[in-house]
């Protein structure tokens, strides 16, 4: 047993986030050298993150290919609705399936024998495994007029009780060469509508039939960026005119007549993005960023934000934490700090984890951010060409307070984003490049993929390098939501290979509290225990400094680390 009576103890919270900025001596102890696939969470404390699942069972019908990725997914009309190569789809309102009675070979056209065709549209498109199907009819009991092997799926032999699941609907056809797509939902009329547009083709606009009709204006084709703005419709990015806008007259997305309100403005750089923030369109470009305020043509002006910087991408542009954020050649910068303080240095908030965006700038081939708004969260990637999405990067971005802290993902790579917030419930959808459209923060995996969490604290002196400290217990201060995975490791003298380097130290979740309605019982959680529980732990080995690892195994719920307290005896000086 110790002699607690010569222990010094050391507490610290788990707080400031990631930091790779500073000498692993000058961190506050509750900083991170390390932190991946945890969040700062405003609730205190670093959360392992949750995982995604599919939120359409099916994949997205390709174009031509099957390396296609989701250009674009949202949620419009009750539907997902997606964009792979150059065709548009809706998922179904609802997941509806039925069991097939007979053998579903066929040549050409036919039918499928079910057993029943309720709650199927009259029309429309089926899957069963991995094959896709369109039809024209239905009885009580077949699909007719199938084609078979359609979306360029191929026709495998299909068997008795195989499950038929109703599958997208092709709403759009008719584009070429289509690229990466931004769309903007509006209602100039007292009609819910959706435009989209894919950077070559005529922007789409959809009601909330789903029927599609394109913009008639030549001027607009192959626009990149589409906001809504005082009533108008701005349309930026053609690549005839990179450094101009268009906007239409009022409350009609498809009348350019200059007559009627509508017309063009002209900034001195390429245009990279555009948003609509509170009472302004903000412009960036790739070396300066405008702002238009004003409200019809008649008094339209367009204001220099700052002629010093400007935007890599227009993908990473969010509302978030009641500014807008964007990514600039020197980080994460915020309108507000750039438009005020106008410096380079002093503008950017990502300065903790600068290293990472230093390296990924210039090697990522696209950009795609995510803002999470009850977490008060911004989630940035970065997507290298052929990179695995297993070594794929993020940064984590949390508002709390007047500052900001950051995190790293690692596994995440989406292909296109969306945050929809609908009375309260916030969906965060990604679409991936095999097809898929996904929900995030739900699950304990990325899709049945194992989520590996890292935290490693600063080199710890406690204020003297030079004495020698002989480590006791730890006691852990987290706030598990299930059972937990995860080792706790201790390093000693910045992970020297002559130090001692104890074995893994188990997390113990045995004093999880049971929820009720969650909880089974007999099986997970103790009734009757603390949901913050405070684990001690003795521990063994010493060295001047000291590092606290934490590796998350991955197979469990996710669970904040709050604080830990170090236990040492000192031993001699050096």
């Amino acid at each position: 047993m110790p002699d607690n009576s010569q222990t010094t103890p050391v507490s610290f919270n788990c707080e400031g986030g990631l930091v790779l900025n500073k000498s692993t001596f000058l961190m506050q102890p509750g900083e991170a050298l390390e932190l991946q696939n945890f969040e700062p969470d405003i609730g205190g404390g670093y959360r392992r993150i949750s995982g995604f699942t599919k939120y359409v069972n099916h994949i997205v019908p390709q174009t031509t290919a099957s390396s296609e990725a989701v250009l674009m997914c949202t949620v419009f009309s009750n539907k997902v609705l997606a964009a792979r190569g150059e065709k548009i789809w809706s998922s179904a309102s609802t997941t509806v399936t039925i069991a097939i009675t007979s053998d579903a070979s066929m040549s050409g056209s036919g039918t499928i024998n079910v057993f029943s065709t309720t709650g199927f549209t009259a029309s429309g498109t089926l899957q069963i495994n991995s094959e896709i199907f369109t039809y024209t009819g239905v009885t009580t009991s077949t699909f007719t007029g199938v084609t078979r092997a359609t979306a360029s799926t191929t026709a495998a032999n299909q068997a008795v009780k195989d499950v038929v699941s109703e599958s997208w609907t092709l709403r759009d056809t008719g584009r070429t060469n289509a690229a990466k797509y931004t769309f903007e939902k509006f209602n100039f009329d007292g009609n819910n509508k959706i435009i989209v547009t894919d950077q070559v083709n005529a922007p789409t606009v959809f009601n909330t039939s789903l029927t599609a009709t394109d913009v008639s204006e030549s001027a607009v084709a192959g626009a990149k960026f589409v906001t809504s703005f005082k009533g108008h419709m701005f349309y930026a990015g053609m690549s005839s005119t990179p450094e101009e806008l268009v906007f239409s007259s009022p409350f009609n997305e498809d009348d350019f007549q200059s007559g009627q309100g509508a017309g063009s403005i002209k900034v001195d750089d390429t245009i990279v993005g555009i948003k609509t923030f509170r009472e302004n369109l903000f412009i960036f470009c790739e070396n300066r960023i405008f702002s238009l305020s004003g409200t019809s043509s008649a008094n339209f002006a367009i204001a220099p934000v700052t002629r010093n910087i400007g935007c890599i991408n227009g993908d990473t542009i969010q509302e978030f934490a009641g500014d807008l954020i964007f990514l600039g050649p020197d980080g994460l910068r915020t309108v507000a700090g750039t438009a005020k303080i106008g410096d380079v240095e002093l503008g950017t908030i990502s300065t903790n984890v600068q290293p990472i965006f230093d390296d990924q700038i210039d090697d990522a081939v696209a950009f795609e951010s995510i803002v999470i708004p009850d977490k008060t969260q911004y989630r940035i990637f970065f997507t290298k060409e052929g990179q695995a999405d297993s070594l794929t990067s993020g940064v984590i971005c949390v508002r709390k307070g007047h500052g900001y802290e950051f995190s790293e993902t690692k596994g995440l790579k989406p292909a296109c984003t969306d945050t929809i917030v609908d009375v309260g419930d916030v969906l965060v959808l990604h679409g991936d490049y095999t097809g898929y459209v996904n929900r995030q923060e739900v699950g304990n995996d990325f899709d049945g993929t194992v989520i590996f969490g890292k935290y490693r604290s600063p080199d710890l002196s406690f204020n003297d390098l030079g004495i020698r400290k002989h480590m006791q217990r730890v006691i852990i201060n987290y706030k598990p939501e299930s059972a937990i995975d995860a080792d706790l490791f201790l390093r000693y003298d910045q992970e020297s290979a002559e130090s001692s380097r104890p074995a893994a130290y188990p997390l113990d979740s045995s004093a999880v509290a049971a929820q009720y309605g969650v909880a089974i019982y007999g099986a997970t959680g103790t009734y009757g225990g603390t949901t913050q529980p405070s684990v001690r732990q003795a521990v063994e080995g010493s060295g001047f400094t000291i590092a606290l690892r934490v590796n998350d195994g991955g197979l469990t719920a996710p669970y904040s680390l709050k604080g830990f307290q170090l236990e040492y005896q000192i031993g001699a000086r050096r």
